[in-house]
């Protein structure tokens, strides 16, 4: 992490002093910071051979949020190649419907979408509804809690909780409570299932334990949207900060709840390191951080969408895990993907923080598992 302090920290500095900033294939001006409108082109470095280590994911059916572009459509893509059957549960928007049908265009047939608004538990319920109905009988694999939104501005969502918050986190585990039984049905069936939530690298930033007030139903109360004087703080990236723990959190509170119970259904955790991905570009052109910079930074020092997929991909479908593990590239702006070191997750996601979490998201949003 100490690298990666410097790294950006000096890139910060090399920034703000130099009018012009010269980058392999191409330049831009401080000033013109309205051109970021789609994400840094990257080679992938790792990604094709790492696709090859994957099984066969034939007979399984694979849920994911948030696969519209990006690390979910990626992952939503190579599950299909891989041969499962796959649901994406995107909110209704015309970039919804092109990446479903992109998918088919690409000859996967077995690809379906469900509507699901994360920013709406009544939308999120209506999804698990949905997905009980159609495969009640034959279950479901994986759910993948992939969607995200970074550093916006601090409003409500109509059911009264950070927009971060309830999308990044709440509504994730409505769903997950309300799939659980499909689950168990899958493992019952087939002898494997699992959760999987997307984290990131700000899960440690400022060494900030969770807190019961971002997790409630606060919205629009929790700091405003002053940036700080170094890029990636302030109260937005706090906020962010805090969700990206919440599914740390959530993944070893479930796995503890889950085994108590009797349990088999598997607990993971993954991040993708520093990606470049429209997650970027919308935050900076809503204000999240600075277009030139994030557009300099994200050419300089991010991975591809691909290689940021392979810690999502490991944790969905390697065969050889255990609940609990969480894939990732050691470094946070990317690399090669391994299993993080569990030990040191484990203490950011402390016992207390895993009881207050669950009592917080299940008062809040109303999900309620069997145990």
């Amino acid at each position: 992490w100490v690298i990666d302090f410097l790294v950006l920290h000096v890139s910060v500095t090399v920034l703000l002093l130099q009018p012009t900033i010269d980058i392999p294939s191409h330049s831009f001006k401080m000033g013109n910071s309205s051109s970021y409108d789609k994400p840094a082109e990257v080679e992938s470095k790792y990604f094709p051979d790492f696709v090859k280590s994957l099984p066969s994911l034939e007979g399984k059916t694979i849920a994911i949020t948030g696969c519209t572009t990006g690390i979910g459509y990626i992952c939503a893509k190579t599950c299909c190649e891989l041969g499962a059957s796959v649901i994406m549960l995107n909110r209704p928007s015309t970039r919804a419907n092109e990446a479903l049908q992109s998918l088919k265009d690409a000859g996967y047939k077995d690809v379906s979408m469900v509507e699901c608004d994360l920013q709406s538990f009544e939308s999120v319920k209506k999804a698990s509804s949905e997905l009980q109905s159609k495969f009640k009988e034959t279950g479901l694999d994986v759910l993948v809690n992939n969607a995200g939104i970074m550093a916006t501005v601090d409003e409500a969502t109509g059911d009264g909780c950070d927009n971060q918050m309830q999308t990044n986190h709440l509504s994730h585990f409505l769903l997950t409570s309300g799939v659980w039984s499909l689950l168990e049905t899958a493992h019952d069936k087939r002898g494997d299932a699992r959760v999987v939530n997307q984290s990131s690298g700000a899960r440690t930033q400022g060494n900030k334990k969770l807190e019961e007030k971002y997790v409630g139903k606060n919205g629009g109360n929790l700091g405003g949207d002053v940036g700080g004087w170094l890029p990636f703080t302030g109260p937005r990236w706090v906020r962010y900060q805090q969700t990206k723990l919440a599914n740390v959190v959530f993944t070893y509170a479930l796995r503890d709840r889950a085994e108590k119970a009797g349990s088999m259904v598997k607990s993971l955790c993954a991040h993708p390191g520093l990606t470049a991905t429209n997650l970027q570009v919308k935050s900076a052109n809503d204000g999240g951080m600075g277009k030139a910079f994030t557009k300099w930074l994200m050419s300089f020092v991010s991975q591809s969408g691909e290689d940021g997929t392979m810690g999502l991909l490991s944790a969905t479908a390697k065969s050889d895990v255990k609940s609990g593990d969480f894939f990732g590239p050691a470094s946070t702006s990317g690399g090669l993907v391994g299993l993080m070191n569990t030990e040191e997750e484990e203490k950011l996601a402390d016992e207390e923080s895993r009881d207050m979490l669950w009592k917080a998201s299940t008062d809040v949003t109303g999900g309620k598992f069997p145990f």
